[in-house]
């Protein structure tokens, strides 16, 4: 983005700018395959994480950190927060059934 050069999906993949590459006819299906998957998630900690992006840009190192533990405890407190531990104890990850909640 600083240079303006274009990057070869083969290098973006490697250089670690995107996770996934997919031929163009399957882009379609897989966008829409990571938004469903996305969305199955905990949407709460999704829209704290993207806060704590937004404002930390702009903070100072020792703000940011208060605003990461001000946001961490918000979604400590949350249902899907406990429905998360609990599915990873007795499944292992991936496996939780988040509310939103």
């Amino acid at each position: 983005m600083i240079t303006g050069r274009q990057v070869k999906s083969e290098e973006a993949l490697r250089i670690g700018l995107v996770d996934e590459v997919v031929p163009n006819e399957q882009l379609h299906e897989r966008a829409l395959s990571l938004a469903s998957e996305v969305a199955k998630g905990a949407l709460h900690a999704h829209a704290l994480m993207k806060r704590a992006i937004d404002e930390g840009l702009s903070s100072t190192l020792a703000d940011g950190l208060l605003l990461e533990r001000r946001l961490f405890t918000e979604v400590f407190h949350t249902d899907d927060s406990q429905v998360g531990v609990q599915s990873f104890l007795e499944h292992g990850p991936g496996k939780a059934n988040f509310t939103g909640k």
